[in-house]
């Protein structure tokens, strides 16, 4: 049974784009070990706080990730 947890900080995605999200990695991951898993797959998205996310020792924040996103 697979279980498949997504980390995100808070704030940055769109309920659409975490939907995407779910849906994306459910694909893939049926695409890979078969249609039998498919009721069986669980995906969950984590929110983290914005600034309770670091990388290199620097907190990030939404919208840090949000900059990053667009260039």
């Amino acid at each position: 049974m697979p279980f498949i947890d997504i980390k995100v900080i808070a704030g940055v995605f769109t309920p659409e784009e975490k939907q995407k999200m779910v849906e994306g990695v459910s694909e893939a991951l049926i695409a890979i070990e078969g249609e039998a898993l498919r009721p069986v797959t669980h995906v969950v998205i984590t929110e983290t706080p914005s600034g309770e996310w670091a990388v290199g020792g620097k907190a990030l924040t939404a919208e840090d990730v949000k900059a990053k996103r667009v260039g």
